[in-house]
């Protein structure tokens, strides 16, 4: 009996699912298409009428695709990813000027959109039957034809109006048909829908290609930019640290060639210096040589890397790992520093009892979460730690994403596309 309840719930959730989504998809596509197309095409024949149409069409436009943003929202919502096509405005592109204008009206999108919202409006409509078909099918399965008939005679399916109680009764089985049937149905007619959104609000391949360009441009630049840090803080780091005792070690092992035939008591001295500064300096180049690659990393892979970083915290960290290969030892780096400076983050600021870590692979994606169960308020756009780690993912066409409430928790979901290497023979875990 489990194992049927447990089959009838996979099975109308996702359809209660899709009824949900069919609703709102008529319900956006009724209320919305037509009307902004009526605005759309008002806008641009009124171009010619003292220019009222260069300041309107933007603002229709602007209404368009905040329309077909959230129609891309629900195509999400069904599995269905549909990427954001249109290209970035210029630079003093504001409401009402010629460059707004200009932007609008060269962007392929936007006239993909507005033939998009009538048929999308046929086919957005079609969807309010996968909500009123099971809602009209709920209705017999509860009874609601047989208390109508006993009180107004009221009909339900082919029974209309219900004459006795034979056919209000009938009313039952009758009701789960159509239930079963609207739930599987739904599910074709939102598929229909969305199959022809496909057609128009995905980005065409030239404008994924410029849109591609773009990105690759922004984030060498962020590269190019994180190198340049980087080399500074290692040659700040050369001539503040392991430079500085290098020289005082030259000078101490000078003064005892002068004072070796003089004052042997003071060579000691000197010898001993200079013995305790030459470890000081090579500690100090170790240092430096794990913030480029750590050996930890190079020895025992990210997993050993990432559980050896965890146990340096100061808080229990739980650590599962899902790794059936090793990365390319560039995005490995990348990896165990991000999860570093999360780490760090955590540490410092969040105030937390604990604190996650989960490494896996999933269709070509390397994937890390950082968590932690403290007073949340993390902002990537702060300038903090956040914003370094994202820079350092992004040279890897990495992404991350941060969700931290106030009050908590704090996650941190980062992913870098990536193959792997050398497998293994099972996934792991561990708490650090």
């Amino acid at each position: 009996m489990d194992g049927v309840r447990g089959q009838l719930r996979t099975w109308i959730r996702p359809g209660a699912v899709t009824a949900a989504q069919g609703l709102l998809i008529a319900l956006l596509s009724l209320t919305t298409h037509v009307a902004l197309f009526v605005l759309s095409l008002v806008s641009l024949l009124l171009i010619p009428v003292f220019g009222v149409g260069f300041a309107l069409f933007p603002v229709a436009t602007a209404l368009v695709r905040l329309c077909a943003g959230l129609h891309r929202r629900l195509a999400g919502w069904g599995g269905v990813e549909l990427s954001t096509p249109y290209l970035p405005a210029p630079a003093g592109a504001q409401f009402g000027t010629w460059r707004r204008f200009r932007w609008v009206v060269t962007d392929p999108a936007t006239w993909r959109d507005l033939s998009w919202l009538l048929p999308g409006a046929v086919t957005g409509a079609i969807c309010l039957a996968a909500f009123a078909l099971p809602l009209y099918g709920l209705e017999g399965v509860l009874g609601v034809p047989l208390v109508l008939h006993l009180t107004v005679g009221f009909g339900y399916g082919p029974f209309w109006p219900i004459d006795n109680l034979a056919e209000a009764l009938l009313c039952f089985p009758l009701g789960a048909l159509i239930l079963v049937g609207g739930l599987a149905a739904g599910r074709w007619l939102v598929w229909l829908h969305l199959a022809f959104a496909r057609f128009f609000l995905p980005p065409t391949r030239t404008a994924e290609l410029a849109l591609r360009v773009r990105q690759l441009t922004v984030t060498r630049a962020e590269t190019v930019d994180a190198q340049a840090a980087e080399l500074r803080r290692i040659e700040r780091d050369l001539h503040d640290g392991a430079q500085a005792r290098i020289v005082a070690l030259s000078m101490s092992i000078g003064l005892a060639e002068q004072l070796v035939g003089d004052d042997p008591e003071a060579v000691r001295r000197l010898l001993a210096e200079a013995r305790e500064t030459s470890g000081q300096a090579l500690a100090e180049l170790r240092g430096l040589v794990r913030g480029i690659h750590p050996p930890v990393l190079a020895e025992r892979g990210l997993a050993g890397a990432v559980r050896a970083l965890a146990l340096a915290v100061p808080l229990p960290v739980a650590v599962t790992v899902d790794l059936p290969g090793r990365p390319a030892a560039p995005v490995e780096s990348a990896a165990y520093f991000a999860v570093a400076e999360g780490l760090a983050n955590v540490s410092k600021h969040s105030g937390a009892s604990r604190a996650w870590v989960e490494l896996g692979h999933t269709d070509g994606r390397l994937t890390i979460v950082v968590g932690d169960d403290g007073r949340g308020g993390a902002d990537a756009a702060a300038g903090s730690g956040l914003a370094g780690m994202g820079r350092r993912l992004a040279a890897f066409d990495g992404t991350m994403v941060v969700t931290s409430p106030a009050g908590g928790p704090t996650v941190i979901s980062m992913e870098l596309p990536c193959e792997l290497s050398s497998p293994r023979i099972s996934p792991s875990s561990g708490t650090g």
